[in-house]
């Protein structure tokens, strides 16, 4: 009998990495959801027949609790948990922000996938998605702190398949640009609803989080042969940073 493909997931509890859970486990995966809000992990986890794990990614000891939790096999592993905080110019920049991007989106990272590398490798054809950003690819202002924990993502994940280029597990990035979700730019503005709500403003079909979702499970269900070594997703409205169609009145 054929074991039950295994997935992790981390950034679980909302926006893309639960539409992601949910989209793993359609797929046939069981999947453990971690993240550090735990009521909503275990009520997804109830709804898709997964298995939430409490995990902060910025702490050796709560990525290695994940890493038991998951045992000694592993077919995917989703590097999602990230984020951004604050929209500050390089000269009024908080320090504690940048520094907080950088240990979720690069430090947090690298702690996951070093832990479940070896439970990636045994599954004999495992397979890494990291969700970067199209902020990883550009500049633009007052996202500096960001745009350059986000530039790691995909170095680490280009380092990463290189380091691995021999072994029987798939290295991708997913670099999805404006994504509205229920609290990413809520977060980034520290709970302005006002600012939230301005970056998609007049933007009429925005992605949303089940575009990127759908997006990852098919880049992980492709044949063990066929790596997706970067995917760039952005609404049609965007063709850059700058440059998005919005509809005034």
């Amino acid at each position: 009998m054929t074991a039950m493909r295994t997935a992790v997931v981390t950034g679980a509890s909302s926006g893309i990495g639960a539409a992601t859970a949910r989209r793993l486990a359609e797929a046939g995966f069981h999947v453990f959801l971690a993240a550090r809000r735990v009521d909503r992990i275990e009520a997804l986890a109830s709804e898709i027949g997964g298995t939430a794990v409490a995990t902060d990614v910025t702490s050796t000891d709560s990525v290695a609790a994940l890493a038991a939790a998951v045992g000694p096999r592993l077919d995917v592993l989703v590097n999602n948990a990230g984020g951004a905080f604050g929209s500050s110019s390089v000269a009024e920049a908080e320090a504690e922000d940048w520094r907080q991007m950088y240990e979720v989106n690069v430090i947090g990272l690298m702690q996951v996938t070093r832990a479940l590398l070896p439970a990636l490798l045994a599954s004999g054809a495992g397979a890494i998605v990291n969700v970067g950003s199209t902020a990883g690819r550009i500049a633009y202002e007052g996202g500096a702190g960001y745009t350059a924990a986000k530039h790691g993502t995909q170095v680490v994940t280009e380092t990463l398949r290189l380091e691995l280029w021999d072994q029987p597990v798939r290295v991708m990035e997913i670099a999805p640009g404006m994504v509205k979700t229920d609290e990413f730019a809520l977060v980034r503005f520290g709970g302005d609803a006002d600012k939230a709500a301005a970056v998609y403003q007049g933007v009429e079909e925005p992605l949303v989080a089940d575009d990127i979702a759908d997006a990852i499970a098919w880049m992980v269900t492709r044949p063990a042969h066929v790596n997706i070594d970067s995917l760039v997703i952005k609404p049609r409205a965007q063709a850059a940073q700058h440059k998005v169609h919005r509809v005034t009145d």
